[in-house]
C-alpha cells in the first residue's frame, strides 16, 4: 500500500479524503484545514490526550452499567480509550489545539480515533464505523460541553503534579543553599545603593520562604479542579444522558485516572463560568515574579562591577569574546516569567469571552495553562540544579563591599541624632543623601 492512499468519507456536509490507516476521520480532517495557526499541536500536550481517553473509557463503564451501551461494544471503546490514555496514539491527534467551536473537534478527533480502534479490535477497518460509531457509541451521554471541560480539569492536574514538586525542589535547594552559607555577610542595598550588611544566608532563605508561600496559594486555586462536570451534556442540564449517569461516570473516572474527583456542585455553573483557571493562572504569575525576581537579583549580584557572587559557568556567552560567560539561566527565568504574564492576560480575557451557558474559548485556555504549568515545573528544577545549587559567594569581594556600609553612621545617628551623623557623612567618602 503507497503512503499516500487514502480512503474517502461521507458525512452531511460532503464527502472528504482521509490517509487509509489513519485513525481520526472525516471531522479531523476538515479541522486540519480549518485551524492552522500556530502550530501548536495537541501532541504537545499529552495529558490532555490522555484525560480524553479517561472520559470516554469513564463514560463507555458508566454506559454499560447503565445499559445505555450494549456490553459488546463497551468493551472494544474501553480497552480503545485505554489505549488512547496510556498515550499509545498521540501521534493520531494532529489537530492545533486552539480552534473554533469550543473544542468539539478535539472531542471528536478522540472520538473517531476511539471507535476505528474500537473496530480494529473488532477485526475491523478503520473509516468503517461499524459496529461501533464515534458519536453513536464513543460519544453516547456527552457532549463537547463537558467532556472538554472535564478533559482540560484532569489535564491541569496532571501537568500541575510535577510542577509543583518542581516548585518545592527549588525552595529546597535554595534552604540548603543558605544552609551552606553560614554567617556569611553581603552589603544590602536600597534603590541599587549601598545601604547596610544583612545575612546572606537570611536573604537567600527569603527566597524559598516567598515561594513556599505562593506555593500553598497555587495548591489551593488548584484544589476546585477535582470537581468535574462531566454529564452536565450540552448546557448543564444532563439532558441526553440516563439516570444515575453523573454519579457513575465521575466514579469510574477517579478509578482511571487515579485522581480524586466528584461531581460539579453545579453544573450550569461549571460550564458558564471559568474563572478557577483565572486563580490558577494568576498565582502561577505569582510564582514567576518571585523566581524572576530572584533571578534578577543574581544578575546583579554576578554582573561585573559587583561580582558578590559567582554562578556556575554552563557555556560560552560569546561568539567574539572568548572566555566570557552570561548568566544564561537566570535570563531563562526572566523569559519564562514574561510568558506567565502574557499566558495570564490571554486566560484572563478569555474567561471574559464566554456568553449565556458556555464559554467556546477553552481551547486557548487550554493552550495557555498547560504550557505554563509545564513551563514553571520544567524551569524550577533547571534554576535549582544548574544555577542555585552551584552558586559561590566571593568572600573577598564580599568583604571590600562591606566597607562602604552606612552601619557606622546609623549607629552614630542613633547615639547623637541624624544630624550629627550627617554632618559626619559629609566628611567622609559617602554621599551626604541616603534612600
Amino acid at each position: 500500500m503507497a503512503e499516500n492512499e487514502t480512503r474517502v468519507e461521507r458525512d452531511a456536509l460532503g464527502e472528504a479524503e482521509v490517509p487509509e490507516n489513519a485513525l481520526w476521520g472525516i471531522h479531523t480532517a476538515r479541522a486540519r484545514q480549518n485551524f492552522v495557526v500556530s502550530g501548536v499541536r495537541l501532541t504537545t500536550q499529552p495529558a490532555l490526550i490522555a484525560a480524553l481517553g479517561h472520559v470516554k473509557v469513564a463514560a463507555a463503564r458508566a454506559n454499560d452499567d447503565l445499559g445505555a451501551l450494549a456490553g459488546e461494544l463497551a468493551r472494544p471503546i474501553i480497552e480503545a480509550g485505554r489505549e488512547v490514555a496510556a498515550g499509545r496514539h498521540d501521534a493520531e491527534f494532529p489537530l492545533e489545539i486552539v480552534q473554533g467551536g469550543g473544542g468539539t473537534s478535539t472531542n471528536m478527533n478522540a472520538n473517531e480515533v476511539i471507535a476505528n480502534r474500537a473496530n480494529q479490535l473488532l477485526g475491523g477497518a478503520p473509516g468503517d464505523y461499524a459496529p461501533v460509531h464515534p458519536n453513536d457509541h464513543v460519544n453516547r451521554s456527552q457532549s463537547t460541553n463537558d467532556v472538554y471541560p472535564t478533559a482540560l480539569h484532569l489535564a491541569t492536574l496532571t501537568v500541575a503534579d510535577p510542577m509543583l514538586a518542581g516548585l518545592r525542589h527549588l525552595e529546597e535547594v535554595l534552604e540548603r543553599k543558605a544552609n551552606e552559607l553560614g554567617d556569611l555577610e553581603r552589603l544590602g542595598r536600597t534603590c541599587l545603593q549601598d545601604a547596610l550588611p544583612l545575612s546572606a544566608a537570611a536573604a537567600q532563605r527569603a527566597q524559598a520562604v516567598a515561594l513556599r508561600r505562593i506555593r500553598a496559594d497555587l495548591e489551593r486555586s488548584l484544589a476546585p479542579f477535582g470537581s468535574v462536570p462531566l454529564g452536565a451534556t450540552v448546557i448543564g442540564t444532563g439532558f441526553g444522558s440516563p439516570g444515575g449517569y453523573i454519579e457513575s461516570a465521575v466514579s469510574a473516572l477517579a478509578e482511571e485516572s487515579g485522581h480524586a474527583l466528584c461531581p460539579a456542585d453545579d453544573l450550569f455553573d461549571a460550564l458558564a463560568h471559568l474563572d478557577g483557571y483565572v486563580a490558577v493562572i494568576s498565582d502561577l504569575n505569582r510564582v514567576m515574579l518571585v523566581m524572576g525576581k530572584i533571578a534578577a537579583d543574581l544578575r546583579y549580584l554576578s554582573s561585573g562591577p559587583v561580582g558578590e557572587v559567582q554562578l556556575p559557568p554552563l557555556q560560552a556567552g560569546s561568539s567574539a569574546m572568548p572566555g566570557k560567560v552570561n548568566p544564561v539561566l537566570p535570563e531563562l527565568v526572566l523569559q519564562v516569567s514574561y510568558e506567565v504574564t502574557g499566558a495570564a492576560v490571554t486566560i484572563e480575557t478569555a474567561v471574559a469571552g464566554g456568553e449565556l451557558e458556555l464559554n467556546v474559548m477553552e481551547p486557548v485556555i487550554a493552550r495557555h495553562v498547560l504550557e505554563s504549568l509545564r513551563d514553571v515545573g520544567a524551569v524550577s528544577r533547571l534554576f535549582a540544579d544548574r544555577c542555585i545549587a552551584g552558586l559561590r559567594y566571593d568572600e573577598e569581594r564580599t568583604g571590600l563591599h562591606l566597607e562602604g556600609s552606612y552601619a557606622p553612621l546609623v549607629e552614630l545617628a542613633t547615639e547623637q541624632g541624624y544630624s550629627a551623623a550627617a554632618e559626619a557623612a559629609r566628611g567622609t567618602s559617602k554621599r551626604s543623601t541616603d534612600t
